[in-house]
């Protein structure tokens, strides 16, 4: 009958408006919630008629249906603190309830998040205050990430970052700048040894030195330009490590560049490189690897004038320094500062991509999961494939646009009212129907 018909098409009209009336006040509700993402009620008609020219009309009335636009990006906001993270850009990132710790690599599926604000716990566990747990991949001890699988959890960890730790460099590489006398190699010169002393750090943070002498051979007449250098380590016991002889060249267009190293036979030490200029000793912690010069450099050992002088030394490593900050860059990497200036490489934040966003699973506090219609999720490298970049000292702001949810209100508003008045009029209309029976 086309008045019930009716009367159900209101009713239909009703529920829709009402579902679309339920997503505009969460809008609102959540227009100042960091990386809320809007819900938009669509309709769709209902048709029961669909025959050309039938004399009789049946109306089917409405159907509503929700979706979240977790595609949508909202702006980014910046803030004061480094581990406030967003997305810039497609992707999301890893996290799991703090409930699920301990259990990673079991039944705990995956949740993604775009943005939030963590803080360490008292464990130093990277989290937010509605205890969502940032993940990420371990660093190696050189900073270098291990090769992980892409489309699995596992080997994703919790992000852990203890404030009160302390973390040396050992030292790997120096470079040493020195100049000799020239009038050290004449004959009737004292042939006095010179001593240097550089300091390197061990790979417990203590400071150690390398002890290097040069000594002159003195000819009966005429200048020799050769020098024996020796290296004693003070971690070994100052056990001699290497020992070498210096030939420097006293020509016109490259006077003063060595012009031959040689290891003395029987002697520890490792060959001189030529091509790199580099000597690698091993001393107690492990080898190090002592830039000379190559022949002919003027950067490395010389031999001029009548001043023995130290010019350039340098070297890498630290002592045992204090975490003092913790900072994330566009790349995902979680860097830690110590007060002795020393960085190291923590984690890799990746970034989860999946097919359709908008298929996602929506969770409590703007969180979301995998789904069948969002297709399997992919691990990237921030900024590989389709992702952007992570970034600092920021947060997503939510998608709601007030003045439009407010525009829809009052459109919803009198959809409400027409079709509670297409009730009202059918309802007069069966009262019209009983009062002819009578």
């Amino acid at each position: 009958m086309t008045i019930s018909s009716a009367l159900s098409a209101g009713v239909a009209g009703l529920n829709a408006n009402a579902t679309r009336l339920a997503t505009i006040s969460d809008n609102i509700a959540n227009s100042g919630t960091y990386g809320y993402k809007r819900s938009s009620a669509e309709f769709d008609s209902m048709v029961i008629t669909n025959a050309r020219g039938a004399g009789v009309y049946s109306a089917g009335g409405v159907r509503a249906s929700t979706l979240r636009l977790i595609e949508e990006r909202g702006a980014l906001v910046g803030t004061s603190n480094a581990l406030d993270l967003a997305v810039a850009g497609r992707g999301m990132l890893p996290v799991i309830p703090e409930v699920s710790l301990g259990n990673i690599t079991g039944d705990t599926p995956l949740l993604m998040t775009r943005t939030g604000a963590f803080r360490t716990d008292a464990d130093g566990i990277l989290k937010t205050e509605s205890g969502m747990v940032l993940l990420g991949w371990p660093a190696n001890p050189d900073g270098t990430i291990p090769v992980m699988p892409r489309d699995t959890i596992t080997g994703l960890e919790p992000v852990v970052i203890n404030s009160n730790q302390t973390a040396g460099d050992p030292t790997t590489t120096m470079t040493l700048g020195v100049n000799l006398p020239a009038t050290g190699t004449e004959a009737g010169a004292a042939g006095t040894s010179l001593p240097l002393s550089v300091e390197y750090f061990g790979n417990l943070g203590t400071s150690e030195t390398l002890d290097i002498t040069f000594t002159p051979t003195v000819p009966a007449t005429g200048t020799s330009n050769t020098w024996t250098m020796v290296i004693t380590d003070s971690a070994s016991g100052g056990a001699e490590i290497g020992r070498y002889t210096l030939t420097f060249d006293d020509s016109r267009s490259s006077g003063g560049t060595l012009e031959n190293v040689s290891q003395t036979a029987g002697w520890p030490g490792g060959t001189y490189n030529a091509a790199t200029g580099r000597i690698d000793l091993t001393v107690a912690g492990g080898p190090i690897s002592v830039a000379i010069g190559r022949l002919g450099d003027p950067n490395g050992l010389t031999q001029l004038s009548d001043k023995f002088a130290p010019v350039r030394i340098t070297k890498d490593g630290s002592p045992v320094g204090n975490l003092t900050t913790v900072e994330v860059d566009e790349n995902g990497y979680i860097t830690a500062t110590y007060d002795t200036g020393f960085t190291r490489r923590l984690y890799q934040i990746p970034l989860v991509d999946v097919p359709n966003p908008n298929g996602l699973l929506s969770l409590n506090n703007q969180t979301y999961q995998v789904s069948p219609k969002s297709g399997s999720f992919f691990l990237w490298d921030a900024g590989d494939g389709p992702t952007g970049s992570v970034e600092g000292y920021a947060r997503e702001g939510s998608t709601t646009d007030v003045a439009a949810e407010l525009t829809s209100l009052i459109q919803t508003q009198r959809a409400y009212s027409s079709n509670a008045k297409v009730i009202q009029t059918v309802d007069e209309m069966l009262q019209e129907t009983t009062n002819i029976k009578r």
